[in-house]
């Protein structure tokens, strides 16, 4: 099973690079893979956590593994980003899968840190994990209550339970949003889909549901490793193989190129690998070591995006705190996470920039909810006709010919950096 993970990794990196590009439209949530920034400043996450079980093999004196990733942590002067859970001890009736193949926790549900181990993992189970956590300046966000998929998944995942439904999907993440926000006072402010499965199901995605909870999608631009494990016998061997595995791809990249991390998101785990060991216990010392050596600095994924919110646009960019004002108000940048600000706007997102937030999608709701096919800008682009903004019958993706008297300063070309800068007063400067 290690194996068919292996090439079906393989697999989608092929057809990424054979078939087009997926679609993107603008969103209120995006997917955070990376951000652009000229400083050597980087993001680690660890997902599935905490957990107060030692390491495996336990050369920590009994410590809880999420403390050894603190320790580790702390004497870099580093802080991460957790991608916690809530507690999986009601996935039951379940069993577990064979030891090395994804199902080893459970084959119909996740089980954090082990099957029948349940007690030992999540936030409900762990105050005092959570509290340092806090303490110590960590971000956490929300991988999911029960860490239950939100949709299908047929390949690794046939046999997994699946939420399936909009309201399931944030019944679940609330659940665990209020839990931070009542016992520790926090908000949490980002996500990660269990196993980044974002079709739900009824026209609805991963990014509806982020969109309720005011959430960014939060991805990764680089696999730190250690969740796969080695096919070697010997454990031994197999741990000292699963922690090459997890530090000299990170240690390749910086010689190649010693800018290659700037901006990036790490993924790492705060738990188990599918053999039950714990390389990240022994490599993320390794890990954080060099990147010290080239000068980079470890900080949460939110101070990240204040560094700047975008993946193609950064501080140096003249529109910088014009787009950065906007992007906290309004659907302007594109569910990748680009700006695209010279290209050609449609008639569909001066609706997404018009159209009050809870307009745009909450009339988008209502139209998936009673059967129908909506666009991305379906909502918004109802709002606007309503309101005689745009015509009735204006097309997300018709290009843009003119702009609503008396809300803009003269545009002479229609790019979204024009539209942009007249919608906030700043008249025209010099049109590209």
């Amino acid at each position: 099973m290690t194996i068919l993970v292996k090439v079906g990794k393989l697999g989608k990196r092929v057809l990424r690079k054979v078939l087009p590009a997926p679609a993107v439209c603008l969103s209120y949530t995006r997917r955070i893979e990376r951000i652009q920034t000229t400083r050597r400043i980087c993001a680690m996450t660890f997902d599935d956590g905490p957990m107060d079980l030692p390491a495996s093999p336990d050369r920590f004196g009994g410590r809880a593994l999420t403390d050894v990733l603190l320790d580790i942590l702390a004497k870099y002067g580093a802080r991460g980003t957790f991608d916690i859970v809530g507690d999986t001890s009601e996935n039951y009736p379940d069993e577990a899968g064979a030891t090395g193949s994804p199902a080893w926790g459970g084959i119909r549900y996740d089980h954090y840190p082990d099957i029948h181990k349940d007690d030992h993992g999540g936030a409900v189970h762990n105050d005092r994990l959570i509290r340092r956590l806090l303490e110590e300046g960590h971000q956490l966000t929300n991988h999911g209550y029960r860490h239950v998929i939100f949709g299908k998944k047929p390949f690794v995942y046939g046999k997994r339970v699946f939420l399936g439904s909009y309201d399931k999907a944030v019944e679940d993440l609330e659940r665990l949003h209020g839990l931070l926000r009542d016992e520790y006072g926090y908000t949490m402010t980002m996500g990660r889909p269990p196993h980044y499965v974002d079709k739900v199901g009824g026209g609805f995605s991963s990014y509806d549901v982020y969109n309720r909870l005011g959430y960014q999608y939060m991805a990764a631009s680089f696999d730190g490793g250690g969740w796969l494990p080695s096919s070697n016998q010997d454990p031994e061997a197999a741990l000292e193989a699963e922690v090459k595995a997890m530090v000299e791809p990170l240690r390749a990249a910086l010689e190649k190129d010693p800018d290659f991390f700037r901006g990036q998101i790490i993924f790492q785990k705060d738990g188990y690998n599918m053999a039950r060991r714990t390389p990240v216990a022994f490599a993320l010392d390794r890990q954080l070591a060099l990147l010290r050596e080239y000068g980079y600095q470890v900080v949460p994924v939110e101070e990240l995006m204040a560094e700047s919110p975008f993946a193609d646009l950064g501080r140096e960019d003249l529109d910088f705190a014009c787009f950065q004002a906007l992007q906290a108000e309004r659907a302007v940048v594109y569910s990748d996470n680009r700006l695209r600000p010279d290209q050609a706007m449609t008639q569909g997102e001066l609706a997404m920039l018009l159209a009050p937030r809870e307009e745009a999608l909450g009339r988008r709701v209502s139209m998936l909810r009673a059967g129908k096919k909506a666009h991305p800008y379906a909502g918004a682009l109802a709002w606007c006709a309503q309101q005689g903004l745009l015509a009735a019958d204006a097309g997300p993706d018709a290009p843009l010919t003119a702009l609503p008297e008396g809300l803009f300063a003269p545009v002479e070309h229609f790019t979204r950096r024009n539209v942009y800068r007249a919608y906030l007063g700043a008249g025209t400067r010099a049109q590209e």
